[in-house]
């Protein structure tokens, strides 16, 4: 994993295991790397990893199960989507908004984005 310098470690690695379980590569229930095993994966100090598997635990999307690992838990997918949904509407969509407004975007512009968020809408149907 390359890492960049505006954003902690932990955090970049937290953001990757998210992704990871939201894109169905780990699953609810799944024993994810020990400690030691991810930071010697992605070459960071075991403390990286453990504040990382802490955090996540403390969100309630990682379970401990002393003495045999760290697991994902079974809600996990939901409380990760409704983390990053009110990240993306209080962060992101904000200033995304601005950008539209301030290079005058059209409709026509912005097609693409519409067609794709009305995939998510049947996707979400069925």
């Amino acid at each position: 994993m390359d890492f960049n310098e505006s954003k902690n470690i932990f955090l970049q690695i937290e953001e990757w295991l998210n992704n990871r379980i939201l894109e169905d590569k780990i699953h609810p229930g799944d024993r994810i790397p020990s400690v030691r095993e991810l930071a010697e994966e992605m070459e960071v100090n075991r403390n990286t990893v453990m504040r990382t598997y802490s955090t996540m635990e403390n969100k309630g999307i990682l379970e401990n199960q002393r003495g045999i690992g760290f697991f994902v838990a079974l809600e996990a997918p939901e409380i990760i989507k409704n983390m990053q949904k009110t990240e993306f509407f209080e962060k992101e969509l904000p200033r995304l908004l601005e950008r539209i407004k301030l290079l005058r975007l059209t409709s026509k512009d912005l097609i693409e984005l519409v067609t794709l968020i009305k995939n998510n809408d049947h996707e979400t149907q069925n």
